[in-house]
């Protein structure tokens, strides 16, 4: 639930399926050891763990790392709170979520657009 303002902040999420835990962190603002301790305050938040207890994100992952990012960092809830709020219908069809979702694509397309060109 980045606001517009927020959004250019943080780098695009390049068209991937699959993302480190070094990537997330550089494309989210968070260091590593705090993605690794919401894995366990947000239950929402399951990367896929492949050989050597490895770590890969997918694209909804760091979406929702952005929304935890923005709950607890800019509008400031608590873990608690952040957590109750992903859990509650609202944040289902928060606007918020949804404006990042088309920044998101608009920023790829343009992107698309001058791969074309």
């Amino acid at each position: 639930m980045l606001e517009p303002s927020n959004n250019n902040e943080l780098p695009a999420i390049p068209a991937k399926r699959y993302f480190a835990i070094g990537e997330v962190s550089d494309l989210c603002g968070v260091k590593p050891h705090v993605l690794r301790y919401w894995e366990q305050e947000f239950e929402q938040l399951e990367p896929v763990k492949r050989r050597g207890n490895r770590r890969y994100y997918q694209r909804n992952d760091v979406m929702l790392i952005r929304q935890i990012r923005a709950l607890l960092y800019e509008q400031g809830y608590t873990i608690g709170g952040a957590r109750a709020h992903l859990q509650s219908d609202n944040a289902k069809d928060d606007s918020g979520r949804t404006k990042q979702v088309i920044h998101q694509m608009i920023g790829e397309l343009e992107d698309i657009l001058e791969i074309l060109k």
